[in-house]
């Protein structure tokens, strides 16, 4: 595939920003496993781009602690720091439960369209639920994300989201089982039912539990699972055929 950039030039991101996000999402989507290498020629004959945007890209990715610099092989996907992983999951809880607190205290809470948007999503029916995909593990991502924002701190929100980015590769694995997906559709629910019903410390402790459950799921994580995760379709076969969608 090419790279095509915005056709207004002030609102486009810069190429190098394009392919950051594409590799990127390659990551996250594990069409490459920790351990794996590639080099800038396959992603600049991949995306058809030059060489210094794809440089500019992999640097920052590996700034951002995603890739490092492999001597013989060009570049590598880095292993799974797990304890950094597990601090980022406690940052994540702060902030959430300070959100909740913050969403109990607020005089229009009924009316908060943030709210009453995830509530349609989650609070349905067993047959109404999504299988085990890549989807429903965005749609998480995004639950936790409006539930903060849902505060009206643009800067609780900021935060959040970076932490949410930093261990989205490990949290979308929670969404390749069937029963971590039912689980994840009742605990929405119920922390929203809780905070809907300002009821902040239930809504606190629900969504402690629910956070602690998938941080533990995290240390379960074996490059066995990883292969399983990437073949039954959280992301692409391999990593040729995501370069060339």
């Amino acid at each position: 595939m090419q790279l095509k950039m915005h056709q207004d030039a002030s609102l486009a991101p810069s190429l190098a920003e394009q392919v950051y996000e594409h590799v990127k999402a390659g990551l996250f989507d594990l069409a490459l496993l920790p351990g794996d290498h590639f080099t800038e020629s396959d992603v600049v004959s991949a995306l058809g781009v030059s060489r210094t945007p794809v440089r500019q890209a992999l640097q920052q990715l590996a700034r951002e602690g995603f890739v490092r610099v492999s001597q013989r092989h060009g570049w590598q996907v880095c292993p799974f720091d797990f304890d950094r992983f597990e601090q980022l999951y406690d940052v994540r809880i702060i902030l959430e439960l300070a959100a909740v607190e913050r969403l109990c205290q607020q005089p229009s809470l009924g009316t908060n369209s943030l709210l009453q948007e995830l509530d349609s999503i989650w609070s349905v029916t067993p047959e109404q639920r999504l299988p085990a995909s890549r989807e429903v593990a965005l749609l998480d991502e995004e639950f936790h994300c409006r539930l903060v924002e849902a505060t009206g701190n643009q800067e609780l929100g900021a935060m959040h989201r970076d932490v949410t980015d930093k261990i989205s590769i490990v949290r979308r694995l929670d969404f390749t089982k069937q029963n971590r997906v039912a689980a994840t559709y009742a605990e929405h629910a119920a922390i929203l039912q809780a905070i809907l019903a300002r009821r902040g410390d239930a809504a606190k402790c629900l969504l402690r539990t629910h956070i602690e459950a998938s941080k533990a799921e995290v240390r379960k994580i074996t490059i066995h699972h990883l292969q399983s995760a990437r073949k039954i379709g959280l992301g692409q076969l391999a990593w040729s055929r995501w370069l060339t969608e």
